[in-house]
């Protein structure tokens, strides 16, 4: 559990200790967790990251973090289903000459999930891939393929949910790919400000109520596919309202819910992409995060005296990087990985001969560069 010591100092060593633990063994309380276990390691592999600290990471480790990213990948045969992508785990493989298939081929169980797809590609853009092995008409092709006739997108192409959190990911995959494909960017942006509610916080769906995580969701999808320019200015100026009275000492989620480290990273870094972060107050936002942080073994929680997570202990970095900690990686906020991955992700771009101009390109593709 985190600890309740008052401390100033951020524990690097510590920290980095805690991810390198959860890419060699899941402890049982998060067992649940291992059809998703590469978003895990996104968390500690970019949080290493952030940290400065993937040296601790053998190249020979890092090199089969990359394979196994690479194994997981879902690449539709002749007369399948689009149904591309990188799966959560080996969880949902069939063994060979089983029966169980979908009726065309795949096995049924192995589709591409977008928030697993989402955060696999930036865990092979942390650790220096050149994305070669990734069959990006495939992803491309399954991110189509899940998008609804309201503009919103489902997680999987069956039995899945639609909503804002699936429009994140569909947007952050083409905007690091720079593909859009056959995705409909007008059709997301219509969804996500018809989700805009009365406070203009921004919802999960429609009619729902407004939440932090969902704000940054749409409006870094905006972002991310040049359409931020949709929000008038008065629009602009209500949401940063919204986002800066979720700030009490940390930041919360929702009107009258308790802070919450999390929110360090979800407002701050949509107040970040609405150039408005510097209404907040720095102080008691450092003082909240860090009075959730373990300094036994390392590791942040969402309140203090709760037990610390791989989730909580990267975003509460990431909150932290907004605040100028020196030692962190600056984070890019609308992508949510750092400042170095994100220069190597341009330059992987730029050898694909991808515009870098601010345009959009002919092939339909939006040239990603953020300020």
């Amino acid at each position: 559990m985190a600890s309740n010591v008052e401390d100033d100092d951020v524990e690097f060593q510590k920290h980095a200790k805690y991810f390198k633990r959860f890419l060699h063994i899941l402890p049982e309380r998060l067992a649940s967790h291992d059809s998703t276990r590469v978003t895990i390691a996104f968390f500690a592999v970019s949080g290493l990251d952030v940290l400065n600290s993937l040296d601790l990471l053998t190249d020979s480790f890092q090199q089969d973090i990359i394979n196994w990213i690479y194994k997981l990948q879902v690449v539709p045969g002749p007369g399948d289903r689009p149904a591309g992508g990188i799966q959560g785990s080996s969880t949902f493989d069939v063994l060979p000459g089983s029966t169980v298939h979908n009726g065309n081929g795949l096995q049924q169980y192995r589709w591409g999930h977008l928030a697993i797809t989402y955060t696999g590609i930036a865990v092979l853009v942390a650790l220096g891939d050149d994305l070669s092995r990734l069959n990006r008409r495939a992803i491309i092709e399954g991110v189509a393929a899940v998008q609804r006739d309201d503009g919103s997108f489902s997680a999987t192409i069956e039995g899945s949910e639609h909503d804002m959190r699936f429009v994140y990911c569909a947007a952050a995959i083409c905007a690091m790919l720079n593909d859009w494909g056959q995705v409909d960017r007008q059709k997301m942006a219509e969804y996500i400000m018809n989700s805009i509610r009365y406070d203009y916080g921004i919802s999960q769906h429609y009619e729902m109520e407004s939440h932090g995580g969902t704000t940054f969701c749409a409006i870094a999808a905006l972002e991310l596919s040049g359409q931020l320019h949709l929000l008038t200015a008065e629009v602009r100026e209500r949401i940063i309202r919204w986002l800066v009275f979720r700030q009490e000492d940390g930041f919360q989620g929702r009107p009258n819910k308790p802070v919450d480290t999390c929110y360090a990273f979800w407002i701050g870094a949509t107040l970040k992409i609405l150039g408005a972060f510097e209404l907040t107050n720095f102080k008691d936002n450092r003082d909240y995060v860090l009075s959730t942080q373990d300094t036994t073994v390392g590791g942040f929680s969402k309140w203090p005296q709760a037990y610390t997570d791989p989730f909580h202990t990267y975003f509460g970095l990431c909150g932290l990087s907004f605040l100028n900690e020196p030692g962190l990686q600056e984070v890019v906020p609308s992508l949510n990985i750092s400042q170095r991955a994100y220069r190597h992700l341009q330059e992987l771009q730029r050898n694909w001969g991808v515009e870098r101009d601010g345009h959009a390109c002919s092939n339909g593709q939006v040239a990603l560069h953020i300020e």
